[in-house]
């Protein structure tokens, strides 16, 4: 049996034809701070920012995009109260909202929104054991 274990997360790494774009979606939409740009060095595959999303490292790399949409996606805890503010911020940046799925009560809200790159993204309200208190109740109400 092995000694080591996961510790966590460390960290996101999100490809992009963009590098500016995507970090004006992480800073503006999901608050992020940028704490390192390679510039015109490459340490890595090629031109990168670092960006603090809520204590999380977010890597946002240039590259290719993804060829397609999927539900694939990153989840981001926001306050309930903020829902219309977020959602304002991903209008003003011209971002594409996605539907949520629909939803039984108790589950929290969502903003799903894609970038320019195929990424999907969600805002969600809800916690964990929310959900799991709601799934538990059983059928749907």
């Amino acid at each position: 049996m092995s000694e080591g274990k996961i510790e966590g997360l460390s960290h996101i790494t999100l490809i992009t034809r963009d590098l500016e774009r995507m970090s004006a979606i992480v800073e503006q939409v999901l608050d992020g701070r940028q704490i390192y740009s390679s510039g015109e060095d490459t340490f890595s595959l090629s031109r990168e920012k670092f960006i603090d999303v809520g204590g999380l490292w977010i890597a946002v790399m240039e590259g290719e995009s993804l060829p397609t949409r999927t539900y694939n996606h990153i989840a981001f805890k926001i306050p309930a109260s903020a829902i219309d503010e977020y959602r304002a911020r991903i209008e003003g940046l011209g971002l594409e909202l996605r539907e949520s799925r629909p939803r039984v009560e108790g589950e929290g809200h969502s903003l799903y929104f894609y970038d320019e790159d195929n990424h999907l993204f969600e805002l969600h309200t809800g916690t964990l054991e929310e959900r799991l208190a709601r799934y538990g109740r059983g059928v749907k109400e």
